[in-house]
Order: structure tokens, then C-alpha cells, then sequence
């Protein structure tokens, strides 16, 4: 079933690159923006709870899709560029068995456990 997952977010990703294409950005732009996501592990500093919520709203897709559809519809190309970049990275952490995050511990996401602590 990860084997499965795996295949489907890299099919999602391949669509951010292709989104992303349809923008007038460089591509630098793309591979320095696709591990900004990640700074939202910070949130950690104030607690596990408050980490796993500022962590699952960054990396939750429905949230990417909406940013980018409303850069879509009132034309703001940055809102439309944050919206690819969050989508493409959520992709790419589910790819590779990063998922959303609970509030115990930050290696408990919902694809499983991660870490040396599995």
C-alpha cells in the first residue's frame, strides 16, 4: 500500500512541476522554494500540539489548492507560485512517507512512523 502512495504523490508532484511550468517563474525559483515548507517545523519550539497544527496546515493539500486558486482567479502569479510550491512539497514528503502530523510526538504522522524510533 506505501508502494501505491508513493507512485500517486509522485504523479501529484509531476503535476506541481507541470503547474509550475505554466508560470513565467525561473526554474531556480521552483528548487529553492520546495523546502521552504519545512520551516513550519519551528512551530515544535512551543510544544508538540502547536507544532503538529502549524505543521498540518502548511502541509495540507486542500489548503495549497485553495492559495492557488485564488492566485488563480485574481491573477496574483505569487499566490498562485505559493500555492504550487506547498502542494509539491506536501507531495513530495508523502512520497516519501512523510505524513501529516498528531499532537503526541512529531515522528507520529498519519502514514505511520518515522524516524530512528519506528
Amino acid at each position: 500500500m506505501k508502494k501505491i502512495i508513493a507512485i500517486e504523490e509522485m504523479a501529484m508532484f509531476i503535476l506541481a512541476i507541470f503547474a509550475f511550468s505554466k508560470l513565467s517563474f525561473h526554474w531556480w525559483v521552483f528548487a529553492v522554494l520546495l523546502l521552504v515548507p519545512d520551516l513550519s517545523m519551528l512551530a515544535y519550539l512551543a510544544g508538540p500540539k502547536v507544532g503538529a497544527w502549524f505543521y498540518n496546515i502548511v502541509h495540507h493539500k486542500s489548503i495549497a489548492i485553495l492559495i492557488f486558486l485564488i492566485g488563480f482567479y485574481q491573477q496574483l502569479p505569487l499566490l498562485q507560485l505559493s500555492g504550487i510550491i506547498l502542494f509539491a512539497h506536501s507531495c513530495m514528503d508523502r512520497a516519501l512517507g512523510y505524513g501529516l502530523k498528531y499532537g503526541d510526538a512529531f515522528n507520529h504522522t498519519h502514514l505511520g512512523l518515522i524516524g530512528k524510533n519506528k
